[in-house]
């Protein structure tokens, strides 16, 4: 968990850390999620591919990234499914947004990329789901560091900013994208050259929730659901969430504020790792343990937060905070405010939703 310090009302410039903090580890077993038994071979990753893919069934091999996977996680980001990273692989994040999305559109759930799914998803959006994007001279202005030494917060408190590694490495946040998909759409290209034409993911123009009156942290599915004041469903992200040994709370919380680029504060009073003996302060920025975002929770020490990797959203577990990727939570965030209740669900997302009725009302099946 964390343990937050106000100064400024509910700008939250500093955080001080509390046991939770910081590190991760391995999540416990869970199922790997499965692509479709019959498959044929992907055709070759190129923005005329990818744009132009019509229904097939995903490949076999759901560790290559793959044409109709990559424009389908386009999509699910832009109806605000989120897949976490788009990296063009069938995984459980996949599988959770494609459950969210089948749920909410009155199709038989079960998570996978069928043709009533994408179907579905290109009906309501038929932007193209990779572009053409030329690099800017803001885009590799930096500041960069060469290495993020993770956990070693001596180390890391003697940065200026945790900033990106890379323009690659921004490049790729800025997109929603796996880095290495950015690599293998573009070869050889020079991610560090203003003017260079480089392809992109699509996700759209900034999103834009409106309010968010609801939050449910579903700790059996690993995401977190952001509702409206009519009970709507409005976003699903996949989420890292503390595990069994270092449990994230339960209940019923409150939003207390939100901080976008927080401070990282490192006490070792209150750590379960890291080998700093003293207080340390981390700057901000998208490697900093906390990512570009902290939402605080009436629970001390507790929060919903970015994170630096965003390849590794639902595949480890947190110590007790909630995890998305940084765009997730900068979205997130910006439809809240004090006061905003969240609610720790362990039994799945049925229960709370039928538990918010309105009087005199049902919740959207």
């Amino acid at each position: 968990m964390w343990r937050r310090v106000l100064t400024g009302g509910l700008s939250m410039a500093a955080l001080a850390a509390a046991a939770c903090s910081g590190g991760e580890e391995a999540a416990p077993a869970q199922k790997k999620a499965s692509a479709p038994a019959a498959a044929a071979q992907p055709a070759a990753l190129t923005m005329e591919n990818v744009n132009g893919a019509v229904w097939s069934v995903p490949p076999a091999d759901i560790e290559a990234p793959a044409p109709v996977m990559v424009k389908a996680q386009v999509l699910l980001d832009r109806s605000r499914f989120s897949p976490g990273v788009i990296d063009g692989r069938y995984g459980e994040n996949v599988r959770q947004a494609i459950a969210a999305f089948e749920a909410e559109n009155g199709l038989p759930v079960d998570g996978q990329l069928d043709e009533n799914v994408w179907r579905a998803l290109a009906a309501a959006d038929t932007a193209p789901a990779l572009a053409r994007y030329t690099i800017t001279a803001e885009d590799v202005a930096g500041p960069f560091v060469s290495t993020i030494p993770k956990d070693d917060f001596e180390a890391m408190a003697k940065l200026d900013k945790l900033a990106y590694t890379s323009p690659a490495e921004a490049l790729a946040e800025k997109f929603h994208m796996d880095q290495q998909l950015l690599e293998q759409l573009n070869p050889g290209a020079n991610f560090a050259q203003p003017g260079t034409v480089i392809v992109v993911a699509n996700p759209g123009p900034s999103q834009i929730l409106g309010e968010v009156t609801r939050v449910v942290v579903d700790k059996a599915e690993k995401a977190v659901r952001a509702y409206d004041a009519a009970n709507r469903l409005v976003a699903f992200y996949p989420a890292t969430i503390g595990s069994e040994t270092l449990q994230s709370p339960s209940g019923a919380l409150k939003v207390t504020g939100v901080a976008m680029e927080p401070v990282y504060n490192y006490d070792p009073a209150k750590l379960s790792f890291g080998d700093a003996k003293r207080k340390l302060t981390v700057k901000p920025g998208p490697n900093n343990p906390v990512g570009l975002v902290w939402i605080g929770l009436n629970k001390d020490g507790y929060g919903i937060h970015g994170a630096p990797e965003p390849d590794s959203i639902g595949k480890t577990a947190s110590h007790g905070c909630v995890r998305l990727t940084n765009w997730d939570a900068i979205t997130l965030g910006r439809a809240l405010k004090a006061g905003v209740p969240v609610e720790f669900a362990s039994e799945g997302v049925a229960a709370s939703k039928a538990a918010a009725a309105p009087a005199g009302g049902t919740t959207k099946p």
